[in-house]
């Protein structure tokens, strides 16, 4: 096989060199209201990976970057915070046959921190890719939350662009008394 960055033969999808050189994480932490999104790289930098989500190989992508992003990020979170965590992603549909969504969540279970999958999802499905500000305000997403109440939440989803998205998952999951700490992503849009 080889490497889907570089295209050299490797064992996986992304190779080590790729992976140490190419994908070094930029996190930075944008705030969306009342809502802190902390994210692992800048959109330009992962684009030709995160397009990769709705074909065959897109599996294999988006469960190498959630073991190289979310994975450390809750094992590092969890040891200094004793409380149970739940992972809730956004709009866990499944396309071509995986939820890329739901490959970040699942890398996030640990002992402490358990994902609740496809318990926030969204009624309308009009894709906001490439629309406008004024678009996505004017076509919510209508979320419907069948999860536990009560609980600490952290968001997950695979990019943020104007955050909308992000913020009206949040009011929903407040709505049913849910404690949102913050959001995840693997890439920021915004540079």
């Amino acid at each position: 096989m080889r490497c889907y960055s570089c295209s050299k033969l490797s064992f996986k999808i992304i190779c080590k060199i790729c992976i140490s050189q190419l994908f070094t994480s930029n996190m930075s932490t944008r705030t969306v209201g009342t809502l802190d999104v902390i994210s692992f790289f800048k959109y330009s930098s992962l684009e030709t990976l995160l397009h990769s989500k709705h074909k065959p190989e897109g599996y294999r992508i988006y469960k190498a970057l959630a073991q190289m992003t979310m994975k450390p990020f809750i094992e590092e979170f969890v040891e200094s915070d004793d409380r149970d965590i739940y992972i809730v992603g956004i709009d866990e549909y499944v396309k071509s046959g995986y939820a890329h969504v739901a490959l970040l969540s699942r890398a996030m279970k640990t002992k402490t921190s358990f994902p609740l999958h496809s318990s926030l999802m969204a009624k309308n499905r009009v894709k906001y890719s490439g629309k406008s500000l004024q678009f996505r305000l004017e076509n919510p997403r209508d979320f419907v939350y069948k999860g536990k109440a009560g609980v600490d939440v952290i968001l997950v989803d695979d990019i943020i662009t104007t955050g909308i998205t992000l913020q009206e998952a949040q009011k929903v999951l407040i709505s049913h008394g849910v404690n949102v700490l913050f959001a995840l992503t693997l890439a920021d849009v915004e540079e």
